[in-house]
């Protein structure tokens, strides 16, 4: 959930984030993980940006990963194989406190070869840096703030000011997300109303996930062992879909009661 809701705060708002780790508000367009060839490295989670000069490369990470130096040289040489010309900055997030010495890597060492990148730990940073753009201030309860519950009120306050309705809710549904990392969810409720949030696009998709794991508990419990296709074709349901079937499914006695459910609820 928090690797889908940075990845859409990069993409959405690419030159608030350009602002912060480039300097300046370069206009920034998503790279396609398949023009590199990631798909065997958990191309999912890849946030990669790029302009006519630069590519932007972005990891965040709620816990510490020793893989992410071998994957950082790794995106590198990958990204001058397809786009030789172009320089590359690469900054790895973390976004929970943690005293491991893996949160201060930063580089890739292995015999005569060593790469650097760029390392930000959010309890780090200044607070008012996430107050400047309004796709960065979702991250300000995890900043050095010494008051998180008061600063996630500082964001609602900024939020209520947004005069785009779809861009307030999608935010105020971000921040909502990452202060559930350092915050309990009844006082995330109390400050940021869910009215504003509810037709955004991750609160959707926080909703379409939950059904999703509901459903596929559920079905476990009716039918059995779900096989991997049909996991994707229930993935696939739009949230009306996936509530229809989360009823229909009491009625289920084998798996292939599944099956006929989806060939005449799906195309």
């Amino acid at each position: 959930m928090f690797d889908n809701v940075c990845k859409f705060l990069a993409e959405s708002f690419s030159t608030d984030f350009a602002t912060w780790l480039l300097g300046e508000p370069i206009t920034l367009t998503e790279l396609s993980s398949s023009e590199l060839f990631l798909e065997p490295i958990r191309a999912d989670a890849l946030i990669m940006l790029r302009s006519q000069e630069i590519v932007l490369h972005i990891e965040f990470q709620t816990r510490p990963n020793a893989d992410i130096p071998f994957r950082m040289a790794d995106y590198r040489l990958r990204v001058y194989r397809r786009y030789p010309e172009k320089l590359m900055r690469q900054v790895v997030i973390y976004l929970q406190p943690s005293e491991s010495e893996l949160v201060y890597q930063t580089a890739f060492v292995l015999e005569n070869t060593r790469h650097q990148f760029e390392v930000i730990r959010l309890w780090e940073q200044p607070t008012e840096v996430f107050f400047n753009s309004p796709g960065l201030l979702p991250f300000a309860t995890l900043s050095q703030t010494d008051n998180k519950g008061e600063t996630l009120q500082q964001v609602a306050e900024v939020l209520g000011q947004l005069n785009d309705t779809r861009m307030r809710g999608n935010v105020a549904a971000s921040a909502a997300v990452l202060a559930g990392l350092v915050l309990n969810k009844e006082l995330i409720q109390q400050i940021l109303r869910s009215d504003v949030m509810r037709e955004s696009v991750i609160y959707q998709d926080i909703l379409q996930q939950e059904a999703f794991s509901l459903v596929m508990r559920l079905l476990r419990r009716r039918v059995g062992t779900v096989p991997p296709a049909l996991q994707v074709k229930i993935q696939a349901l739009p949230l009306s879909a996936l509530e229809n079937l989360g009823e229909a499914l009491l009625d289920f006695t084998e798996l292939a009661d599944l099956e006929a459910w989806l060939r005449e609820n799906t195309i």
